[in-house]
């Protein structure tokens, strides 16, 4: 029988995603101060989220992970019905939803000891996490077991590289990143940061002066890197994915795809597709978080065919 997938919501999979791919979503939960719980993709959308961010700008909101319950709840019942899992989990630097699906495993074994169930951490954060979950689906759909599965995927976690940058730096400030000091003079300097994700951190890419060319810094960030490096692109899933401004969205995919074709770079998948940058990233950006970033593809195991695009 094929292994099946759970995810916490940090992969930004929406309803669509999840029954394309077939596979199960553990919410993260988000507080805006009032004292409810919203389950992220379940009780509020990455939109309605940035949307209220905007509409309270004094309410810096919260996060917390899914429960063990949750995890139970997304389990027991591929578990009965006899079904290998793989639960792949933000990074686990980042979160203690690692922790808690692995603590859920263990319950589970000890009613269900011939339980097959493989925590993984991914490493990764929001639209790269995204796309690595759609790795496994692909080896799942490529008929691959669970251990082929993870022995294809874990090499590849530390492949990923997110360039990005965002307009508000109080949320920074706000959650530690930066002084308020440093936040008030970039704010009345038009400063936006660029920020970079490799290797389970986050590093600064050094600033830019307004939107506009931080985002153009991002995309160069992008290019040199890729030129320094010598990366062959098109071995990697690239994807772009934003907070609440879809047409500004729209219009900086279109500079990189114009970027990476300037490089002799053409027909990049996923490019086109649209990717909200969750919550477990935009507490800490506020609602305009924009970027791109890259993972490298999974080896198919051997006698596995290439299954169709997810």
């Amino acid at each position: 029988m094929k292994f099946q997938i759970v995810s916490d919501s940090s992969c930004e999979f929406t309803p669509e995603d999840i029954d394309q791919c077939q596979v199960s979503v553990v919410s993260f939960y988000v507080t805006f101060g009032d004292g409810a719980s919203y389950r992220e993709g379940k009780d509020i959308t990455a939109v309605e989220f940035y949307q209220r961010m905007v509409d309270q700008p004094d309410v810096f909101p919260t996060t917390s992970t899914p429960t063990i319950q949750d995890y139970l709840d997304a389990f027991l019942p591929l578990v009965e019905a006899g079904s290998p899992v793989l639960c792949i989990c933000i990074n686990g630097q980042f979160s203690s939803s690692l922790q808690t699906a692995q603590n859920a495993r263990q319950m589970i074994l000890e009613d269900h000891p011939q339980a097959e169930i493989y925590v993984m951490d991914s490493r990764l954060v929001t639209v790269l996490q995204n796309q690595f979950v759609r790795e496994a689906v692909r080896l799942r759909n490529a008929g691959a077991t669970l251990a082929q599965a993870v022995a294809a995927l874990e090499p590849i976690r530390d492949t990923g590289h997110i360039f990005f940058t965002t307009r508000d730096l109080e949320y920074l400030r706000h959650g530690g990143r930066i002084g308020k000091a440093a936040a008030t003079a970039g704010a009345l300097l038009n400063v936006k940061p660029l920020i970079e994700y490799t290797n389970c951190e986050l590093l600064s890419g050094g600033i830019a002066k307004g939107r506009k060319q931080s985002m153009k810094k991002a995309i160069d960030r992008c290019c040199r890197h890729l030129e320094r490096t010598g990366l062959d692109i098109r071995d990697y899933r690239v994807a772009t994915g934003y907070g609440l401004d879809r047409e500004e969205y729209l219009a900086f995919t279109q500079q990189v795809i114009a970027a990476f074709r300037e490089m002799g770079l053409e027909g990049l998948r996923p490019l086109g597709q649209e990717f909200h940058i969750g919550v477990t990233i935009g507490v800490h950006t506020g609602p305009y978080p924009i970027g791109l970033g890259y993972l490298k593809r999974a080896a198919l195991p051997e006698g596995c065919p290439e299954p169709a695009e997810v």
